[in-house]
């Protein structure tokens, strides 16, 4: 018998209704509380000592290069050796935005920026110990390797976002610990290495070293693997894989943030910059300069972690960023300014300081928060990318802005203070700069004043 025509209809609308239903895709590991996400969380921790250490210990290299006759042929200046360091911190924040956008775009090289930052920072810290010029130290350390560290920071803060949506301030407060933990110990350590080694031991080891600290981490960095065409956003939701969007552009607060950010950079180096020649100046022992230094990068570790940690309390983004910038700028003034000539004073700034100013980068995970909540489609992952951009921006303009402070006519004062020093104009900056961090808080204040007027 003929089958009906109502049957084939079925049979054809319906193919496989016998088959067995198919198996539901798997759940996406559960972000902020699951061991994979804790686990990516150790792996960008423990990666920012090979990605940060050269460059928070560069001071003792740049000592070392100025100091001993015949370290490097043609005895350059001092400014030259100095531009190797400044190079490299520059580089390396301003190529955030364009690595950023990269790899929001073509996820897949996300795999690839790992092993590349690897080969390209342990071969250069190898050549460098061959270098003798300070040329060729700028292209080695200045750009390639920052390069390099870059390519591996982009690819590490990009998988922590992924995996870290209302606990931002924790993952991100932490990664900002671990580069400060590494600045704490490290000229220390590069120092002793130096009078045992010279130059060009210290190097070798320095790239022996790099690659060790560096190899375990990206084990434990493994992407939040999507579902079928979609990839995890930042916020624990799916976008299509791929897609860059810049509609953060269009809000407003994130160029009044953005501002502050660019501000506060513009101050934030001058204390770790200049502490060192500030305490010679004074007569204070060689080592003072050193323990300075390292203070304000220990002091930034629990900075750094709880600044973070209060924005995931659920207060507004730019109160957090206030306390940051007056707790930075109250010591700056009341401490470095008025009893900069006693040692235990400055103790007590650079503890103060490192706290509150180092902890700034921990205020970002707020802000994320915040252009989230205004708009659900925004890429927090690129919006992190543009604000180390600022940052950047920040510290290049930093250094001649500082060279021209020390040349201005310093205050008259009738007391020893630094405010009397050669410092004095580099201070009060340092202090305005801070203040001017909290820009998008006093930009809501002022908008409700007019209102209320």
């Amino acid at each position: 018998m003929a089958p009906q025509p109502e049957t084939e209809l079925r049979e054809l609308a319906a193919p496989g209704a016998d088959a067995a239903p198919a198996d539901p895709p798997p759940a996406l590991p559960p972000a902020d509380r699951s061991r994979a996400a804790y686990l990516v969380l150790l792996g960008c921790v423990l990666i920012q000592a090979p990605i940060w250490g050269y460059s928070l210990s560069f001071g003792i290299f740049q000592e070392y290069y100025t100091t001993r006759a015949g370290s490097l042929a043609g005895s350059p200046s001092p400014g030259a050796v100095a531009s190797i360091g400044t190079s490299q911190t520059g580089v390396l924040y301003l190529m955030m935005p364009a690595s950023f956008t990269l790899l929001t775009r073509y996820p897949r090289l996300r795999a690839w920026c790992g092993p590349a930052g690897l080969v390209l920072t342990t071969a250069c810290l190898t050549a460098s110990s061959f270098a003798s010029t300070a040329r060729q130290l700028l292209a080695l350390q200045g750009v390639l390797h920052a390069v390099g560290c870059g390519l591996l920071f982009s690819a590490a803060s990009l998988c922590l976002d992924e995996w870290f949506a209302e606990r931002k301030g924790l993952a991100y407060g932490a990664m900002w610990s671990g580069k400060s933990g590494a600045g704490a110990g490290m000229p220390f350590l590069t120092s002793a290495l130096l009078e045992r080694w010279g130059a060009s031991g210290t190097l070798r080891i320095y790239a022996v070293a790099s690659a060790v600290l560096t190899i375990p981490p990206l084990f434990l960095m493994r992407p939040r693997p999507p579902t079928t065409n979609t990839a995890v956003t930042s916020e624990g939701g799916e976008t299509n894989r791929g897609r860059v969007s810049f509609s953060f552009a269009r809000h407003s607060v994130f160029w009044i943030l953005q501002c502050g950010n660019i501000l506060q950079s513009m101050g934030y180096l001058m204390p770790s910059t200049y502490l060192a020649s500030y305490s010679n100046a004074l007569g204070f022992p060689s080592v003072t300069g050193p323990i300075f230094l390292a203070l304000i990068s220990l002091a930034s570790v629990p900075g750094s972690l709880l600044i973070g940690l209060l924005n995931d309390t659920g207060l507004a983004a730019t109160t957090v960023i206030l306390i940051s910038s007056l707790g930075s700028a109250l010591p700056v003034f009341l401490l470095w300014g008025l009893g900069g000539h006693q040692v235990g004073v400055l103790v007590v700034f650079t503890l103060m300081y490192g706290f509150f100013a180092g902890g700034f980068s921990s205020t970002w995970s707020g802000i994320l928060h915040e252009m989230k909540r205004r708009d659900g489609t925004i890429d927090t992952g690129l919006i992190f990318g543009m604000l180390l951009g600022g940052r950047g921006v920040g510290f290049v303009l930093s250094g001649p802005v500082g060279g021209a402070l020390l040349e201005a006519d310093h205050f008259k004062a009738e007391d020893f203070t630094g405010y009397a020093t050669q410092y004095g104009p580099m201070i009060v900056y340092t202090g305005l700069t801070a203040i001017l961090g909290a820009w998008g808080w006093f930009w809501t204040m002022g908008k409700r004043v007019v209102r209320a007027l």
